[in-house]
């Protein structure tokens, strides 16, 4: 397990190599560290601006390579933009998860609050779009369906695994209600208790099908409730659809075949 201390040096030591890399023009510490609420569990978030003639995948190869090399990597996972932003995360041996953005020249910019420039010029800020509450009521009530018929049939574990997805989505719709950012769960810990209470209630003890079916109602109570907050002619229409009279019968068609 790595030490803070530990934690701060390889930052340094990265943003020194970036200082010194042809390749990088620009790098900016995003998340905690530039929001100032860095904790034991933090982090390394690192934005660099690739210049202009760069050649991405080189530079990507080449940092890997090198972190490699300096502090023993375990993993790495990638994961692309829609803009085309590549995201390297980072699992080093001892535990730390670095993750390293590599930004086209004409995008480095701030996309959410937390963007400390530490060199270079970035573009005007943008901010990226909370995902829409129309798209998180929908893919909630698919969930509930599939809840539905996964306990229907028996199949304890993929109700399990439903009965998590719909509890997302409705996470994700208490934080769009409360002005709280709705993404990976960040903060949802401050919701407020009523709501963390109902969420609390609604976990499934084991995975008997009684208590399955049980933590299956409370959740599509919680669901419905959110959702008349943010469309309530939509909540009649959805309340209507889903209530128990309108369990159908087992493996009857649609998407809840799955």
């Amino acid at each position: 397990m790595y030490e803070v201390a530990e934690r701060v040096q390889i930052r340094d030591k990265l943003i020194a190599a970036a200082r010194q890399d042809v390749d990088i023009v620009g790098a900016a510490l995003v998340g905690s560290a530039a929001r100032g609420t860095e904790d034991r569990w933090s982090d390394i978030d690192l934005v660099l601006q690739l210049a202009e003639d760069a050649n991405e995948a080189a530079v990507v190869a080449r940092w890997t390579r090198s972190l490699d090399e300096k502090f023993g990597v375990a993993d790495t996972l990638d994961v692309t933009s829609r803009e085309g932003v590549r995201y390297r995360v980072f699992l080093l041996d001892s535990s730390l998860q670095v993750d390293l953005s590599f930004w086209p020249h004409n995008l480095f910019r701030a996309t959410e609050d937390g963007f400390q420039l530490v060199f270079g010029q970035a573009n005007e800020p943008t901010r990226a779009a909370e995902p829409g509450s129309e798209q998180v009521i929908g893919m909630a009530w698919l969930y509930a369906l599939h809840a539905r018929s996964a306990i229907a049939r028996g199949r304890t574990w993929q109700a399990v695994l439903m009965l998590d997805d719909l509890r997302t989505q409705i996470i994700a719709l208490e934080c769009l209600r409360h002005g709280l950012n709705p993404w990976h769960g960040r903060e949802v810990d401050q919701l407020p208790a009523p709501a963390l209470e109902t969420l609390r209630d609604g976990r499934a003890t084991s995975v008997s099908l009684a208590e399955l079916e049980r933590s299956r109602q409370v959740l599509l109570q919680h669901y419905l409730a959110a959702v008349e907050h943010h469309d309530a002619e939509r909540a009649v229409a959805l309340r209507q659809a889903l209530a128990p009279g309108n369990a159908g019968q087992r493996g009857a068609g649609g998407t809840t075949n799955c």
